[in-house]
């Protein structure tokens, strides 16, 4: 079992990419790995719960745990309380953590 964080900054409205980087989360905890998907910039724009947009509740589904960046949530307007269930609100520092604890990393 392996250790992966996976950062996404794009917005899922704009491209389709995002797509393909959330399956791959997916596929990655349904096969038994630890996956964080760490959104930022406007890579948290689908945590909203307002948000029409399901495929981040099939990445929430599958396992991965999945956080917003603070800041990128504050610089938006959207506020913790705002964010679709399974999805939670963390410093940077999180992201670094898991960094230096050396987790294979895929930016996006």
């Amino acid at each position: 079992m392996a250790e992966y964080l996976l950062i996404e900054s794009r917005d899922p409205f704009e491209t389709r990419d995002v797509d393909y980087f959330y399956r791959l989360a997916a596929d990655l905890a349904r096969t038994r790995n630890t996956v964080t998907l760490f959104l930022v910039q406007n890579g948290v724009l689908p945590a909203r719960a307002a948000a029409n947009f399901s495929s981040l509740d099939s990445v929430v589904r599958a396992g991965v745990e999945v956080l917003a960046d603070e800041f990128s949530l504050r610089e938006r307007g959207i506020k913790p309380d705002a964010l679709r269930e399974g999805v939670r609100s963390a410093p940077l520092d999180v992201l670094v953590d898991q960094l230096a604890d050396g987790r294979k990393t895929m930016w996006h």
